[in-house]
């Protein structure tokens, strides 16, 4: 029995979502890290960045997987969005929300 290999654009798809998967555990360790570290008053650059950066590998992910899942642009009543699909798409702006929020955030004491 012979396995279907997946096509390229859907590897580079995992692989920019699993991308985005790893800056946003790096983004919570970073801030957590900053949090103790950082003086009063600093801002959390470094983990905005990150999260900015997951943001971004979610939303390079959701674009390839629209223009290259050819189904779609057939008007057929039979394909339809599914719900990790959805989901990435409400990720993206709440993934850089939270980043542009994380370079703006000062810590107190």
């Amino acid at each position: 029995m012979r396995v279907q290999e997946d096509p390229e654009w859907l590897q580079s798809v995992q692989a920019t979502m699993i991308l985005s998967i790893i800056f946003s555990v790096l983004s919570l360790f970073l801030f957590f890290y900053q949090l103790f570290t950082i003086t009063k008053g600093g801002r959390f650059y470094l983990t905005g960045i990150f999260q900015i950066l997951a943001g971004l590998c979610v939303m390079s992910a959701a674009s390839i997987y629209t223009v290259r899942h050819t189904e779609w642009h057939i008007h057929n009543s039979e394909y339809s969005y599914g719900f990790a699909y959805i989901l990435a798409w409400v990720a993206f702006p709440l993934a850089l929300l939270s980043g542009f929020i994380y370079v703006i955030l000062r810590k107190r004491d």
